[in-house]
Order: structure tokens, then C-alpha cells, then sequence
């Protein structure tokens, strides 16, 4: 189905055409014309799959119709970095009508502040903001949202995870019941479902392709350990010199900085982006992993959900993530709009069990991968050994039992005979 087929606004036709959108992604072609009917709506939707032109161009449609110099739409969602995405591509949607929208998010200078109190007070068209520093304004007074008659969350699982349930409640109760309210999820754990219960009416429901990887992107996984992960995505990274766009998803926040020293001392163009960041820092990352004057970005989960880029051609999984629903969000950064893809996981002997759950999740079994003959000759760092050496002294073994019920019976048996010893010495007195 073709964007013109949905009647929306020339203006916004006319800019979609300059961006090269011609036809719809399923998830659009669903959800597109509930929301211009005023249904509420569950869409379950991973990510790449086009979810937030889906849920924007039919509200910046009725904007067209209907601004009234107030709010009219909220948008929440869990990272400053997505909040920046949307609100860009909302500006390229809009460029050829007169409706405003501004992020709101944390980490902002003074003057930020004073141009999101300004729009919160006199009316911007459309608010995105994370739901934690719009808290913050709402605490003050001066937002009004009488007037709201759209709320989006997107990627409401994920702000769920962060904490944020108890903010968007609070949001929810500032806005009119007479709204409709669009919540976008990639999984509906049952929080979600609670959560929908509260603030949708009567919803629908659309699923696209929950929790499945893109059928273009080549999944290839190597049981490792530690030593052996960075000379392999080295290698990787080296026998395909074509790749032009590389995200490395790490679990953690220290070792996004462990693993950019390691490739930048082998010689590769290579960033990090953490919360150790500056916001203004953050950005310029992206912006040079966007514009290709970084080949390699390196990322934890929540802070890569804002990075929607097209063309990455690599995406590693360094460790396993501890959830299988973030497998899927992690590899679905390559082989997006049906382009291929290459997506590698680095198993260790720990993450056996979150790499099984991944596979009942996706109904795949997966081969590990034979190393290259150099990697496999790497050993593993000698300080490994400690917890499996903690398992051995373990007296779970049957003969330590024995030997630990010997030992307490010795000492037994010598405070037995000191205390006998002692008897006699008090009769002898008496």
C-alpha cells in the first residue's frame, strides 16, 4: 500500500516523497487508519520496522486540520537520544506545514530549559520528551494539558524497564480522559498489558512480527571466552572491509570504554557512547557515526535505542544480553527495510543459559561457529579460574563430607577429654 492511498495531507505526501517513501511498512499499513478513525491502539512492533512514521503522520494529519494553539500531542519516550530522533523526523514529516513540535529531555543547558517552559507554556503543536524530566516541569505548575487530545508512548517496554511506570501514570492523570492513547511496544510482558489495562480504552490490538530477527540478517554465533572476543571482532571487522556502519552492543557500561581502548589500540575508528557523557557529546558521536566519520560505535542497550541508523552492515553482540527480547532489538539495527545484514554473538561459558532462551524464543538452534586456528590459540586469562576453583573446593564432594564429619568428631572427642581432665583436677582438690 502506497502513502497516498491513506489521504493524508498534501503537505506531509509532499515530504515523505522528498524523503524517498513511497510505500508503506506493514506496521504503517495496520496502524495508519485506526488512528485516523480515533481507535486507542496496542501495537507490538520491533524495532526497524517503520513505528514511528506509524504512529506520527496520522496525528500530524488531524494537526493539519485542527490546531487550536495549544498541545495537542504527547509523546513519551525512555532515552534523550530517541526523543531527538522523533522530534527530527517529526520536523522532516512537517516541512511543508506550519505545525512546531520540541524535546524535552534531561541533561539540558539553562537556556534548554527556558525554551521547553516556553513551549510547555505557550503551546508547541507536539511535546516528546522522556518522562522523568517532564515530571520535573509538571512539579513546577505551569504545564497544561487540558487541551491534549493525542498520547503516543513508544517503546513503552523499555521505559518500563528503566523505572519509569509511577511517571507515566502521573503524565497520564494531567491529560484528558477523553484522549486517545497509542502505546508501542517491541514485547508485551505482562507489566505492559497492566499498564494498557490503565490508560487505553477498548484498544487494538496490532502485532507485527514480535520477536522475530529480519529474515536478512545472517546470524552467526562463536562460543569464546574474554581473551578471545576482541582479536575475533578484529578479525571480522578486517576480512570485511566493505562494512561501513559497525554497532558493538555490551552489556555494560565499563566495558564499552574496556572495549574502544582494545580497538583503537588495533588501529580501527572506533567511539563509545555512555552516560559518562555529556548530552552535547552523546550527540556529536551519533551525528559522526551517522555521517560515516566513525566506522564503529560501541553502545549499551538503552543509550543504542535512539541510534536509528539505516545501513549498518555489523552488528556484535560482545556478551549475551540478559534479556532474549534484546537479542532481537540488538540485531535488528542491521538488515533493515529488507536489506541484509550481518549480526555475530560472543557466547562465553556463563552465558549458556541466556543464549538457550534466545533460541527458544526466535524457535532456532543455532551451530557455534568454528574460531580461526589463531583465536583459538589464545588462552583464556588465568584469574578465570577463580570461581571454578571456589566450585572444586566445594563440600558438596561426598569424601570432604566424610573428612569435615572426621574432623568434628576429633574435636569432639579432645573436648571430652579436657573436660574430663579439669574433673579430676576440681575432685582431686576437694
Amino acid at each position: 500500500m502506497e502513502f497516498a492511498e491513506f489521504g493524508l495531507n498534501d503537505g506531509l505526501l509532499e515530504a515523505l516523497g522528498y524523503m524517498g517513501f513511497v510505500e508503506a511498512t506493514p506496521i504503517q499499513e495496520k496502524a495508519i487508519p485506526q488512528i485516523l478513525e480515533g481507535r486507542d491502539l496496542i501495537a507490538a512492533a520491533q524495532t526497524g520496522t517503520g513505528k514511528t512514521a506509524a504512529f506520527i503522520l496520522p496525528i500530524l494529519h488531524k494537526l493539519t486540520q485542527e490546531q487550536d494553539g495549544h498541545i495537542n500531542t504527547l509523546v513519551l519516550a525512555p532515552t534523550r537520544e530517541l526523543a531527538i530522533q522523533i522530534d527530527n523526523q517529526i520536523q522532516a514529516f512537517t516541512y511543508f506545514t506550519n505545525i512546531t513540535s520540541i524535546a524535552i529531555y534531561g541533561g539540558s543547558t539553562g537556556g534548554d530549559f527556558s525554551q521547553q517552559k516556553k513551549a510547555l507554556t505557550h503551546g508547541a503543536d507536539i511535546i516528546v520528551a522522556t518522562p522523568g524530566k517532564l515530571q520535573s516541569h509538571l512539579n513546577m505548575g505551569y504545564v497544561k494539558f487540558g487541551h491534549i487530545k493525542h498520547v503516543i508512548l513508544d517503546e513503552a517496554d523499555r521505559m518500563l524497564d528503566i523505572g519509569f511506570y509511577d511517571d507515566i501514570i502521573k503524565i497520564i492523570k494531567h491529560t484528558p480522559k477523553s484522549r486517545q492513547t497509542l502505546l508501542f511496544s517491541a514485547t508485551m510482558p505482562p507489566k505492559i498489558k497492566k499498564l494498557s489495562r490503565e490508560i487505553l480504552r477498548n484498544p487494538s490490538l496490532i502485532s507485527i512480527a514480535l520477536s522475530k530477527p529480519a529474515e536478512g540478517v545472517t546470524q552467526e554465533i562463536y562460543k569464546t571466552h574474554d581473551n578471545q572476543k576482541v582479536p575475533l571482532i578484529d578479525q571480522i571487522i578486517r576480512s570485511n572491509p566493505d562494512f561501513g556502519r559497525i554497532i558493538i552492543f555490551s552489556s555494560t557500561k565499563k566495558n564499552v570504554g574496556n572495549i574502544v581502548r582494545s580497538l583503537k589500540s588495533k588501529g580501527h575508528n572506533v567511539e563509545g557512547i555512555s552516560s559518562d557523557l555529556e548530552q552535547s557529546e552523546r550527540e556529536a558521536v551519533v551525528n559522526r557515526f551517522r555521517s560515516k566519520q566513525t566506522k564503529i560505535i560501541v553502545a549499551t542497550d538503552v543509550l543504542a535505542r535512539g541510534i536509528d541508523i539505516k545501513d549498518i552492515d555489523l552488528v556484535v553482540n560482545f556478551d549475551v544480553p540478559g534479556d532474549a527480547e534484546s537479542y532481537v532489538h540488538r540485531i535488528g539495527r542491521t538488515a533493515r527495510a529488507e536489506s541484509k545484514g550481518l549480526a555475530v554473538t560472543l557466547v562465553n561459558r556463563d552465558d549458556n543459559y541466556k543464549f538457550r532462551r534466545i533460541e527458544e524464543l526466535i524457535e532456532r538452534k543455532f551451530k557455534f561457529l568454528p574460531l580461526p586456528e589463531n583465536i583459538q590459540n589464545i588462552k583464556p586469562s588465568p584469574n578465570k579460574s577463580r570461581s571454578s576453583g571456589r566450585h572444586r573446593s566445594s563440600n558438596r564432594n561426598p569424601r570432604n563430607k566424610n573428612n569435615r564429619n572426621k574432623n568434628q568428631g576429633n574435636r569432639n572427642k579432645n573436648r571430652n577429654k579436657n573436660r574430663n581432665k579439669q574433673n579430676n583436677k576440681h575432685k582431686t582438690k576437694g
